[in-house]
Formats: C-alpha cells, structure tokens, sequence
C-alpha cells in the first residue's frame, strides 16, 4: 500500500495485521481522490477519516493539501498503525489520533468537517444511523462513504457520485437543502 499522489506520492504506508482491516486498495484511493480534484481542491481542508484502520485514505488527502485530518478508529493497533504512518510521513503535527467507537465519538462532536471519509467494515449495516441529522450538522462539504455495495442514504441527502470498483462501491454524499 502506498500514497499515490501528491507530495507524498510513492510512500509506503504499513497496514494493520489484523486481517479484519481492509485498507482500501490503491487504485481505488486514486479513483476516489481523482474525482474529488475535478470538483474541488483538498488545499486546507479539515478532514475527519472516520474508521480509519491504516489511514490511508486521511493520509492521501494530508498528501494532496489538507490542512489536518482528525482519525478516528475503536482499534488500539489501528490508531498505533496510523501514528506509525503519519511519523514516517513526517505529518503527526497535521493529525488528531482518535481512539473511539466511531458512531458513538461522533454523537459528541459539534466541529464541522469539509471532508468526511466513511470507510466502515463491511460488515457495518448501520449507515442510517450513521448518515443522521448529527452527522449532517457535522458536514460543512462532502461525505465520501466505501462500502461492499449501494446503500440508500435516506431522503435528506443527495447521491452526487456512485461508483463501483470490483467489489468496492464509493459513494459522495452532500446534504439535501431541504434535510
């Protein structure tokens, strides 16, 4: 696994053992990210990588212009990982490290975020909850959600991108104006 573009492209980044992590894969970092650049720029961007796992994905936007990205992951050795990440990408002073169930740390939070990445376990069934009136108060821009298929995300918000790759549906979020 490794950043793919930006400043950092090229750097590898070390991925959790635990074999119920799934980084997302390269090529479909590099879809993901590409189409973010066609609509806008990632240039000082607050970022929240919710279920980071490895970091990856807040790391390829720390990569390509985010100002800082917050991690948020209920797994000890995924949080380790993602310091582990961030240090040999010299980007720690760019990061908040979460060590929380994510849904529940959410319901606490009042910040907005300009991204949000929403990288759950495939097994996670609970979007409706997730994709809540909380959530929307949260978002000052886009949600990018990656699951193992569609999902309807309810009627206050607008699907404005829904791709699959292989067995990986990406799907971009904003919040409808009448939510």
């Amino acid at each position: 696994m490794r950043v793919v573009a930006g400043s950092l492209s090229g750097r590898r980044l070390q991925s959790p053992s635990d074999r119920t992590v799934r980084p997302t894969a390269d090529r479909v970092r590099e879809a993901v990210f590409n189409a973010l650049y066609s609509r806008f720029s990632l240039e000082g961007l607050e970022v929240l990588d919710l279920f980071a796992g490895s970091g990856a994905l807040g790391i390829e936007a720390l990569s390509r212009g985010a100002e800082r990205v917050t991690f948020v992951d209920s797994s000890e050795m995924c949080i380790q990982t993602v310091k582990s990440n961030l240090e040999s990408c010299d980007l720690l002073h760019r990061a908040d490290l979460v060590m929380a169930d994510g849904p529940i740390w959410l319901l606490e939070e009042s910040r907005k975020w300009d991204l949000i990445l929403l990288d759950p376990p495939y097994s996670f069934t609970n979007w409706s909850n997730l994709l809540g009136d909380h959530l929307i108060d949260l978002v000052n821009g886009l949600v990018v959600t990656e699951s193992d298929r569609e999902f309807d995300p309810g009627f206050k918000w607008n699907v404005d991108f829904s791709r699959r790759y292989g067995s990986t549906v990406v799907m971009f979020l904003t919040p409808t104006l009448d939510g």
